[in-house]
């Protein structure tokens, strides 16, 4: 959600007349708001969805101002189509402004909590503060959707406004619980295909099904189907539709997308140094031959997760090292600050031209392995100095492997 006007203006009267999911987090916020906006859409249409990609009715994108504006015209649309639900990401920065009070929510979603925006926030506590600001905005009557297996959630919990129902959800490789989970996952099978869990039975809601499957790929995206699916459960979307609905979704863009085969090339919107890793675990996995990565990070952002993303970058068998949105910073001084987190890798390469850094890593590879690149995902854009000028990892790739040399998607 874009940043809110400063102080919060108070909620519109006809704002309860749509039932808001308010999602927040470090990683997978998109990507969760997405899913339960697909699954929101079983109950009634149109859902109304606002996210950092954009704002949305269903599946069309809406040409509506930025900012706080947009976000009211998108709702007002929504709500005079017919609409009854809103999935809305909530940012660190707009609920730092008072945004929670500034839009009521039913359920507020936790998705996990990392080292991020430490340029926005003074201290990892106003940041985790900040996000606390959506769950204690709950009133009477609302729902938690919770992480059982981060350990910021459980902080959350103690926040939370009497009368405020909670769900618990997890995946095994987020950590041990620190509470039991009503819907959780004790396995999990990842192919290029998409993501396939087995799923504890669960007395809050015991008809789910012993098995989930989603096309997107990847551990992350599973916890963020679960999240997702606790979510509109709580807001009355039948079970079997839920599962059905989480199956046959598109996986979001430039979220593990295979742009390629042999070799596999994948792009992915990770750009924190949890991110990172857990998308390296994937394509590992995933990988008979070699791994390869090509990232960088942003100018003018985060320069304490630097040397932590370059730590996280150690997993691949070869590493790139590049700008994304250097913005008025030198990128060559920002590729040093993330390479000293990579002291003593055998395969280190510095290539402050995005573009060439793809094609030359690409070049590299040989037909089992896979690169992957990250940090822009599905972003268009690349933002040198002032100037903004339009870049995509993906067309990047198209344009040198063809578009009819095993492109998936």
């Amino acid at each position: 959600m874009p940043a809110a006007v400063r102080p919060p203006p108070a909620p519109p009267p006809w704002a309860q007349s749509l039932v808001t999911v308010g999602v927040t987090g470090t990683n997978g916020k998109t990507s969760t708001t997405a899913m339960i906006a697909a699954l929101l859409a079983e109950l009634a249409q149109p859902v109304a969805r606002v996210t950092t990609v954009g704002c949305f009715l269903d599946g069309e994108q809406l040409d509506v101002p930025e900012h706080y504006a947009g976000f009211l015209e998108t709702m007002r649309r929504g709500l005079a189509a017919g609409g009854k639900f809103a999935a809305v990401e909530f940012t660190s920065e707009a609920l730092a402004l008072g945004f929670a009070q500034a839009w009521p929510c039913r359920v507020a979603t936790f998705t996990n909590l990392s080292l991020d925006h430490s340029d926005a926030h003074p201290s990892a506590e106003h940041y985790l503060a900040s996000k606390a600001q959506l769950f204690m905005a709950l009133r009477p009557g609302g729902c938690a959707v919770l992480n059982a297996r981060d350990a910021a959630a459980a902080l959350l919990e103690e926040v939370l406004p009497r009368g405020v129902e909670v769900v618990h959800y997890g995946v095994p490789s987020r950590g041990e619980p620190w509470a039991a989970a009503e819907i959780s996952a004790r396995s999990l099978q990842v192919s290029l295909a998409g993501t396939r869990a087995d799923l504890e039975p669960s007395a809050r809601f015991p008809d789910l099904p012993p098995v989930l499957t989603i096309r997107a790929v990847g551990e992350i995206f599973l916890e963020n189907a679960l999240a997702a699916l606790a979510s509109a459960l709580v807001c009355g979307v039948p079970t079997a539709a839920a599962i059905a609905t989480l199956a046959r979704a598109e996986p979001p863009p430039g979220r593990f997308q295979l742009v390629h085969e042999r070799p596999y090339v994948v792009i992915d919107y990770a750009h924190t140094p949890d991110a990172l890793t857990r998308t390296l675990a994937t394509a590992r996995a995933l990988c008979q031959g070699r791994v390869s990565v090509v990232f960088g990070a942003g100018g003018e952002r985060d320069l304490v997760k630097r040397p932590l993303l370059g730590a996280s970058a150690s997993a691949a068998d070869r590493v790139w090292l590049t700008s994304d949105n250097p913005r008025q910073e030198n990128p060559s001084a920002i590729i040093e600050q993330v390479a000293s987190g990579l002291s003593g890798h055998p395969s280190v390469k510095h290539e402050a031209d995005r573009a060439r850094a793809i094609e030359c890593a690409l070049r590299e590879c040989e037909a089992t392995d896979l690169l992957l690149i990250a940090g822009k995902g599905h972003e268009r854009e690349q933002q040198v100095g002032n100037r903004r000028a339009p870049f995509s990892d993906e067309a990047i790739v198209r344009a040198m492997c063809g578009s009819d040399n095993g492109t998936v998607r």
